[in-house]
């Protein structure tokens, strides 16, 4: 009977054509400040996490935030996210939430110190631009340093998407 002579290192390459793949992580995008890009001038931005309630939770999983006039502000050592409206979740009953109750925002204590500082120094501002919850499940906020745009900046940038959107229409219609 022949012996077979199979090593540790042939047994792992056939589980991995055996097709045992890591699922690739999922973000679900709760919410995003689309006006934001067309508002302000974008300088940093830095991903953190947030203190909900359960109802919050649950409704947020169901869509309902709207981050149009939120703003991060910046008080006592701790970033508190102002104005973002989560609907009531209809399940909660007598246990649900303030709908624009204001949000403690977690982050280090490096990255508070630098955002905060920014902030105050330059006179910039702190908004949110994104809300999601990350491949564990956790709602995540991505925050940004920003500076408004003036009116004419406003324009210019309206112009240059035109010119580009013309430019890549042309292409498509010479291939």
């Amino acid at each position: 009977m022949p012996k077979k002579n199979k090593s540790k290192k042939s047994k792992k390459s056939e589980k991995s054509k055996k097709g045992n793949k890591a699922k690739e992580p999922t973000t679900t995008i709760v919410s995003e400040n689309r006006k934001a890009r067309h508002r302000y001038e974008i300088i940093d931005s830095l991903e953190c996490g947030m203190m909900l309630m359960g109802s919050e939770v649950k409704a947020m999983r169901d869509g309902k935030l709207s981050l149009d006039e939120a703003y991060i502000r910046f008080q006592k050592d701790e970033l508190w996210l102002i104005g973002a409206d989560i609907s009531h979740y209809a399940n909660a009953g007598m246990w649900n939430h303030d709908p624009r109750r204001p949000r403690k925002l977690l982050v280090h204590k490096r990255e508070l110190d630098a955002f905060g500082l920014k902030a105050k120094e330059r006179g910039l501002t702190l908004i949110p631009l994104r809300v999601y919850f990350n491949a564990r499940g956790i709602a995540k906020c991505v925050m940004g340093l920003v500076k408004g745009k003036q009116l004419h900046d406003k324009r210019q940038a309206i112009k240059d998407r035109d010119t580009q959107r013309g430019l890549q229409r042309a292409m498509r219609g010479r291939k």
